[in-house]
């Protein structure tokens, strides 16, 4: 207690507060800010830490004060990043708020992986990035040992030593920022899509925008709608099946789904004529991709379409994943070929079952790890499917289903990394463009 201290941590001047709030938000509002975290439970030096461990650096830190009460305490505070040409900028305008007693240079961001600590010219302490990150991480690997599969709780410990691990990356093989539909784009004419909605499906929201970003009409369609025969699918080019979580209760997320279909005459009927008119497309994704996989049946040219099962991990992987795209005849991923970029996840049954192992049809993704190679391994491919794949397509690709969530990322600031030279649009918005254009 006398080395800790005694004192709680509280906050004494809550116009201090609301100052260093408002001086934040200027300066991020002027991309001043690279980075920014709270000082968390456990103090600075777990707010360090936890810096390091996710950008994958280093960093050289000079104590100035007394080193346990400055590392350790928990009083408010938070820890930025600016670039060096930044920094008496950024401490002008703390200043400017009367805050310049609350900031202090603490020290610098480095490629190297180590975390040093010194104090008046003495380095106290020098630690890997890796050693620190595996002792924090322990314990957590050692519960998800025990209460996941184990050979995956390992793999994803382990990667936390690779010092060469660079990371998501982007390679494509098309130029994002390129409207291929400028010209189509006109609200007097957009195309109608059937956005399905059934129990548990919550990401219809995402899939309508992108959509419409790309120009269609986008048309909220329940699913009870159509076993009622309220409506069909007649007045629609397009139809997407969306994520959610499972189905109602029934075990098998997206394979219930499928059956009310199924076992449902009226709606059968209007999906078996839906997928047969020469001119419509369909996406199925997480949810939608295990219920369109299900209709096989009834989808021409997609008899060898897997069955999904559960993850691997035995466990729902909510990630961002690195694919590449394969060539295929899928009229969704036209153009962008040989494509690797990352994209959201989340599933709990993704891995895909092909009948006696025997792995057919139309490959259109497939998981890669950031070196760019298609991958089985656990976290790069978070289900365990066979070959990375995760996306197939039909005979003559108008019917295109995949695990992954490109409705999720089709704008740049929804993606937790993009490269710089993307703009507004996030690269997966070419394949709901490419929906659109398709339809003509």
């Amino acid at each position: 207690q006398q080395m800790m201290g005694n004192e709680t941590p509280d906050l004494d001047d809550a116009d201090q507060f609301k100052s260093f709030f408002k001086t934040i938000q200027k300066l991020n509002e002027e991309d001043k800010l690279m980075a920014y975290h709270d000082r968390s439970d456990g103090g600075l030096w777990a707010t360090l830490n936890e810096r390091v461990f996710a950008g994958r650096c280093g960093a050289i830190v000079d104590i100035q004060t007394d080193l346990l009460s400055t590392l350790f305490n928990e009083e408010l505070g938070a820890v930025i990043q600016v670039a060096k040409k930044d920094e008496a900028a950024v401490l002008a305008e703390f200043g400017a708020q009367g805050l310049e007693a609350c900031v202090s240079v603490l020290g610098t961001a480095y490629t190297f992986q180590r975390i040093v600590v010194t104090q008046a010219g003495e380095t106290i302490l020098e630690e890997s990035r890796a050693d620190l990150q595996k002792a924090w991480s322990e314990t957590s690997y050692r519960l998800q040992a025990l209460r996941d599969n184990p050979n995956c709780a390992k793999l994803e410990y382990e990667r936390i030593a690779n010092n060469q691990d660079g990371g998501l990356f982007s390679n494509l093989s098309f130029n994002p920022n390129e409207n291929i539909v400028e010209s189509l784009t006109n609200d007097k004419m957009r195309p109608k899509v059937a956005i399905l909605r059934e129990q548990g499906v919550n990401g219809h929201v995402e899939m309508a925008a992108a959509f419409f970003k790309a120009g269609f009409e986008s048309v909220d369609v329940h699913m009870s709608e159509l076993i009622s025969g309220k409506k069909d699918l007649s007045e629609f080019v397009g139809l997407a099946a969306c994520g959610g979580f499972s189905y109602g209760d029934v075990l098998g997320a997206g394979e219930g789904w499928a059956k009310s279909i199924l076992f449902n005459q009226q709606a059968r009927q209007t999906f078996s004529d839906f997928f047969n008119r020469p001119d419509t497309f369909g996406l199925g994704v997480c949810n939608g991709c295990q219920m369109l996989s299900n209709l096989r049946e009834l989808i021409p040219g997609a008899e060898a379409w897997p069955h999904f099962v559960r993850n691997e991990s035995e466990q729902f992987e909510a990630r961002v994943a690195m694919v590449e795209i394969q060539s295929s005849p899928s009229i969704l991923l036209a153009g962008m070929e040989g494509s690797q970029l990352p994209v959201a996840v989340a599933h709990g049954e993704g891995r895909a079952e092909f009948n006696n192992d025997d792995i057919s049809g139309h490959i259109a993704l497939r998981y890669i790890d950031h070196e760019g190679e298609v991958t089985e391994q656990f976290p790069f491919n978070p289900n365990g499917s066979a070959q990375g794949n995760t996306g197939l397509t039909t005979d003559d690709g108008r019917f295109t289903i995949m695990m992954p969530h490109p409705e999720r990322c089709f704008r740049t600031v929804q993606n937790s990394w993009a490269p710089e030279e993307w703009q507004e649009d996030g690269a997966w918005l070419r394949m709901f463009r490419n929906a659109r254009k398709w339809v003509g």
